[in-house]
């Protein structure tokens, strides 16, 4: 079970700290990527850590968004800077499991005022 949390408003140019936190024992093999939906458009994939903690990034994120995990907490991270109205959007974390199985949590909104 995923839970996403750290949502809010802010101005363009500003910060947000997105937060994911599982439980269960298969954490540390999973990939955990973040997902958003903005009003009107498809469920869009934002980046992703692999279970050796290798980050990828969509070209619309790269050098302003960092993704990391902690897998004593059970925890993903998604470090948002430099926002833009655009970013405007529901983030949701998604894990992806060695077997197959995948899991998301209930999504986050975040609010780029311009």
């Amino acid at each position: 079970q995923l839970q996403a949390s750290g949502g809010g408003l802010v101005q363009a140019g500003g910060s947000l700290s997105l937060s994911c936190a599982a439980s269960g024992s298969t954490f540390s093999t999973a990939a955990i990527g973040w997902y958003r939906q903005a009003p009107g458009k498809e469920r869009a994939w934002v980046a992703s850590i692999s279970p050796g903690g290798n980050p990828l990034y969509a070209g619309s994120v790269k050098g302003r968004f960092t993704i990391s995990r902690d897998d004593v907490k059970n925890t993903v991270s998604l470090r948002m800077n430099d926002l833009k109205p655009e970013d405007t959007a529901v983030y949701y974390c998604n894990a992806q499991l060695p077997n197959g199985r995948a899991a998301w949590g209930q999504g986050t909104l975040v609010t780029v005022s311009s």
